[in-house]
C-alpha cells in the first residue's frame, strides 16, 4: 500500500473542484471577449472571484488571479519595491522573516543583486515564531527606508502560524505582505481582519488544480506590474484568465471553508497519532516547531544520526512519500534554511523530514509508516556511519 505524506507540496483535487473544472473546460469563450460566449465565461469567473473572496475574508475587487503562488509572491515583493522606490528613492529596504519560502527569498535576493535592494531578515525563535522585538527594532531604525515587509502566515516546513496582526501593528503605514499559501483553507484566515496589504493564496494546496493562484491586494493599493499586456486584473496582472482553473479553485475553496473545522480536528488528531506512533519505535526523534497555533497536518521530525535524503529514498522504496522540506527546493542537497534559522545545527537540519497530512490519510497508513520506520532509520544510520 502506497502512503502519501506530502500534502503540503500538493494535495489531491477535491470532487467539487474536479466537477467544476470538467464542466468549465468544455465552455468556449475568452472571458475578456464581448460576445455572448465570452460574457458567459466572464460571469463564471466573477462568480468564482466572489466565492474565493468570501472564503478569504476579502472583497471581490481585492482578488487578483495569477498562475501560481510563486507568481503572486513575486508580484507583491517586486511590485511594492518598485512602486515605493519610485515614490521615494530612499525606500530600498525589504524586511522578511529568516525562514520565508523560496518564492519570497529568491525574488528578494534577485532585487538585492539587480535592483539595489537592501535586505534585512527578522530572526525567528527556536520554537519557529518570528521575533517581534527584533522586528520592532528593525522598523524603528529603518521606517522611512522600508519598501515592504514580508512575513509568511504559516511556515510550510514546520507549520507554525505567525503573529501577523502584531507584525501589521508594528509596521504601521509600511505595506505588509503575507504568504498564506499553506494556511488558506486549513486554518482560520481573514484578509480584512489581519490588516495586511497583500496576501498570496494558491489553488492546488486546497484541493484545486495546479496552475492557478491569487494575490489578495487591498482596495485602493496599486503595485508595479511584472507582466504587461491586456490589462486584465486591475491592470496589475495581464494575461488571459484561466477560467476552468479559476472556477475549480473557487469550488475547492468553498468546499474547504465548509469542512475546515472538521478537517482541522481530524488532521490534528492524525498528526499526534503519527508522532506518538513513530516516537514509540524511534524514541530519540525530535519534533520541530511543536507549538500552538499551528497548521493541523504538518510534523517536522529530526532523526538523529541520519541523512534526510537517505531517509526519504528508503521510505520511498517502502511506498511512503515524505519530504525534506519545500518541494520547490527538492533535489538540492543542502540543509533546510528554516531549521537553521530556528537554531538547529547543520547536522540536525540534515537529519529532518516533513510529514504533511491530508484528509485522505488514515491511521492505517501511519501504522504502515511506523512498521518500517525503525528499520529505515537503522539502515540510514548504518549508511552514514560507513561514509
Amino acid at each position: 500500500m502506497a502512503s502519501y505524506f506530502d500534502h503540503a507540496a500538493t494535495t489531491p483535487m477535491s470532487l467539487p473542484a474536479i466537477e467544476a473544472f470538467t464542466e468549465q473546460i468544455q465552455q468556449l469563450g475568452n472571458p475578456s471577449s464581448l460576445h455572448t460566449q465570452g460574457r458567459s465565461v466572464r460571469k463564471r469567473v466573477e462568480e468564482a472571484r466572489e466565492a474565493i473572496a468570501r472564503a478569504a475574508g476579502a472583497s471581490p475587487s481585492e482578488v487578483i488571479f495569477t498562475g501560481s503562488g510563486t507568481e503572486s509572491n513575486n508580484l507583491a515583493i517586486k511590485g511594492f519595491y518598485w512602486k515605493r522606490l519610485g515614490e521615494d528613492k530612499n525606500r530600498n529596504v525589504i524586511v522578511i522573516s529568516a525562514f520565508e519560502h523560496h518564492a519570497i527569498l529568491d525574488p528578494v535576493e534577485w532585487l538585492e543583486e539587480h535592483e539595489g535592494a537592501h535586505v534585512i531578515q527578522i530572526p525567528v525563535t527556536r520554537e519557529g515564531v518570528v521575533d517581534l522585538e527584533a522586528l520592532k527594532d528593525i522598523v524603528d531604525k529603518n521606517r522611512e527606508r522600508i519598501a515592504v515587509i514580508a512575513v509568511m502566515h504559516s511556515n510550510n516546513e514546520i507549520g507554525t502560524i505567525q503573529p501577523i496582526m502584531d507584525v501589521v501593528a508594528i509596521a504601521g503605514d509600511i505595506p505588509v505582505h503575507t504568504d498564506a499559501v499553506q494556511s488558506f483553507g486549513k486554518v482560520a484566515f481573514d484578509f480584512t481582519q489581519l490588516g495586511v496589504t497583500s496576501a498570496t493564496i494558491s489553488g492546488h494546496k486546497v484541493g484545486g488544480p495546479l496552475g492557478v493562484a491569487a494575490l489578495l491586494l487591498r482596495r485602493g493599493i496599486d503595485v508595479t506590474p511584472i507582466l504587461h499586456g491586456g490589462g486584465q486584473e486591475r491592470d496589475i496582472r495581464s494575461g488571459t484568465l484561466n477560467a476552468p482553473a479559476i472556477v475549480s479553485f473557487a469550488a475547492a475553496a468553498t468546499d474547504g471553508q465548509i469542512h475546515r473545522e472538521a478537517r482541522y480536528i481530524y488532521l490534528r488528531e492524525l498528526r499526534q497519532y503519527l508522532i506518538d506512533s513513530l516516537t514509540a519505535v524511534v524514541p530519540d526523534i525530535v519534533v520541530n516547531g511543536d507549538i500552538e497555533p499551528a497548521l493541523p497536518g504538518i510534523a517536522n521530525l529530526t532523526f538523529p544520526g541520519t541523512e534526510s535524503d537517505g531517509l526519504l529514498l528508503l521510505l520511498d522504496a517502502e511506498g511512503i512519500a515524505s519530504s525534506t522540506g519545500s518541494a520547490c527546493s527538492a533535489g538540492v542537497p543542502r540543509p533546510s534554511h528554516v531549521l537553521l534559522a530556528m537554531g538547529l545545527s547543520e547536522r540536525d537540519a540534515r537529519s529532518s523530514l516533513r510529514f504533511s497530512l491530508g484528509v485522505s490519510n488514515t491511521r492505517a497508513e501511519i501504522d504502515q509508516l511506523s512498521s518500517v520506520i525503525s528499520s529505515v532509520v537503522e539502515r540510514a544510520r548504518a549508511a552514514l556511519s560507513r561514509q
